[in-house]
């Protein structure tokens, strides 16, 4: 398959991260090389989507330090972004709303790609002022300089950074080759672009409990979007898929991270990292980036047992 017929894939993980982990990043990083082996698949970026205040969970710090930490622990990475608006929104959105929200943004934001090259519309960005212009997609400035759709798609990435570079799940979507001469026929290359919901194989499992979840919103989730699952825990994707219906009806939709990967996903245990903290072990380091824990130790979070 070429670049262009490749499906483009948002990984999108919501969650308390509270603390973030190492084992968080890895997920992402393990999910995109899994996805790009299979070969069907080019990973363009990462969402992380820190849950809001008010989901009650015991112990759940405050957004502005969730934010924070998730900045700190992805700011080395190039296509890993963390999104504030699940806890700027004014209560608890589901995780069905936070991708239909991503899917939404990102068909606005598509306009600009779409609009006439000499004329880009502009799309407002996440906590910038309306009055305040936000920068051009692309500029035809330079005809000689004539990037193919594989370079437009950087520069999109690069233009909307600071709105997490989502993209819409499943639709195809028309973007301007600049090969081609504006003043007569235009050339057209479509790529396919998908959020897929990043998750363990704890909250696949967390499907099967009645009453837990939805169901319209699970149809949304997985029937939709679709799942990628790290396993966890020795924990068996497959076995847990045949004990829900919904599951088992998408099933094609569900993509199982399966590597060599000697990686301890215990070290995505938020709780884990918290009793290390509250106990001085040092084994903490296992858990977290030394950023999160230099932030941890500044703010005097989690020292004490109720967080």
């Amino acid at each position: 398959m070429t670049e262009t017929t490749k499906t483009h894939v948002i990984l999108l993980a919501c969650g308390s991260f509270n603390p973030i982990t190492k084992g968080h990043i890895q997920m992402f990083e393990r999910a995109r090389d899994y996805l790009h082996k299979t070969g069907r698949f080019i990973v363009i970026g990462g969402i992380v989507s820190p849950v809001h205040d008010s989901y009650g969970k015991t112990g759940l710090v405050s957004s502005r330090h969730r934010l924070t930490m998730c900045q700190l622990a992805v700011q080395s990475s190039d296509w890993i972004r963390v999104d504030p608006w699940e806890c700027y929104q004014d209560t608890w959105q589901t995780t069905c709303s936070v991708l239909e929200h991503h899917r939404d943004l990102m068909k606005r934001v598509t306009g600009c790609i779409l609009s006439n090259v000499n004329t880009p519309s502009i799309t407002p960005v996440i906590g910038q002022p309306q009055n305040e212009s936000s920068q051009n997609i692309y500029q035809n400035n330079n005809v000689s300089n004539k990037p193919t759709a594989a370079k437009i798609l950087g520069k999109v990435g690069e233009s909307l950074s600071r709105i997490c570079c989502v993209r819409p799940p499943m639709e195809r979507f028309t973007f301007v080759d600049e090969n081609a001469n504006l003043g007569t026929v235009m050339r057209y290359e479509e790529i396919e672009l998908r959020i897929l919901l990043l998750c363990g194989s704890d909250l696949l499992e967390s499907f099967c409990i009645p009453g837990l979840w939805n169901e319209a919103d699970m149809e949304v989730i997985v029937g939709e979007f679709g799942i990628v699952v790290v396993p966890r825990d020795g924990a068996d994707p497959e076995r847990i898929m045949n004990h829900s219906s919904i599951l088992r009806k998408y099933k094609n939709n569900i993509l199982v991270v399966k590597d060599d990967s000697n990686h301890p996903m215990s070290v995505v245990s938020s709780t884990k990292s918290r009793l290390a903290l509250q106990h001085g072990d040092g084994h903490v380091v296992d858990y977290l980036c030394q950023p999160v824990i230099d932030y941890i130790l500044k703010s005097q979070l989690y020292i004490n047992a109720s967080g």
